[in-house]
């Protein structure tokens, strides 16, 4: 599934990449997308300041929640019934990150948020569940790092992370540890409970995205040159490569080129055979 500035959500057969259909309905860019693990249901959240609710197969249009600016994170917990949303600081609003609850057995979803977590004194730019929907981890503007007890509604730890801007957060498939990407060049390790860094991978461009193969001890890291200064380099010199790193020892491996421009967003396939 693949969310673009083009207002339209798709679905791709990912191994030939045939496109499956469309999700359409959104008035503005799509940040962010992610389905329940049945893929019944899928969620995007746009920059129309709205998330909306789709039947999976049909692409029907459930639900849409409205907020006040645009939505750049959407998540399903791990039981599938609740959703967390990350939305923008705009215009004297703050950034929020926001819990809905989500019953698949109800045509009607509700509009109130289960729980609404405004971090402070930075905005969260990325956020992910934990182990058993425990925590949510929140990346933030000012690169540090938080553990947020949501039932609760507060932050039980925070950590310094990186230097700059987080820009992406991947947990590991039991949620003990997390992978983060940063305009500071570099992507870290993170163990979840202590948000001790545990290993640092350094790059030397933005790095917007890193993800964790589920098969093997790498990393893959994605980024380049920010799109402003992308018309003046060769795809070689602006660094759109695929960047693979070693999880333990944490030196590159290896690169695959493709991209003419930043790398915005990486997932891999399951089976560890594949990425995106």
């Amino acid at each position: 599934m693949t969310a673009s500035k083009d207002k339209v959500a798709n679905i791709w057969y990912s191994h030939n990449g045939e496109r499956v259909g469309t999700y359409e309905g959104h008035q503005g860019s799509l940040w962010t997308i992610d389905c329940n693990k049945t893929t019944t249901l899928v969620v995007t959240g746009s920059a129309d300041n709205t998330a909306r609710l789709w039947h999976a197969e049909t692409g029907r249009q459930l639900h849409v929640w409205e907020f006040k600016t645009a939505v750049k994170r959407v998540e399903f917990s791990h039981d599938d019934q609740y959703i967390l949303m990350v939305t923008e600081e705009r215009m004297g609003y703050k950034g929020t990150i926001q819990v809905f609850a989500v019953d698949a057995s109800r045509p009607e979803q509700s509009n109130e948020p289960v729980v609404v977590i405004t971090p402070s004194p930075s905005k969260a730019t990325v956020a992910a569940w934990s182990y058993l929907d425990k925590y949510i981890v929140a990346g933030h503007d000012n690169g540090t790092l938080a553990l947020y007890d949501w039932k609760r509604e507060e932050a039980v730890l925070t950590a310094p992370g990186h230097e700059d801007t987080i820009t992406d957060l991947q947990m590991w498939k039991d949620g003990s540890y997390f992978i983060t990407s940063s305009k500071d060049h570099t992507a870290r390790l993170f163990e979840t409970n202590t948000l001790n860094a545990l290993k640092i991978y350094k790059s030397n461009t933005n790095v917007n995205t890193a993800t964790l193969t589920p098969t093997q001890d790498l990393v893959v890291l994605g980024g380049g040159q920010s799109a402003s200064e992308v018309t003046t380099t060769s795809s070689r010199q602006g660094k759109f490569e695929a960047r693979f790193y070693h999880k333990i020892f944490e030196d590159e491996v290896g690169t695959v080129k493709g991209h003419f421009g930043p790398i915005n967003t990486l997932a891999m396939q399951p089976d560890g055979k594949g990425f995106a």
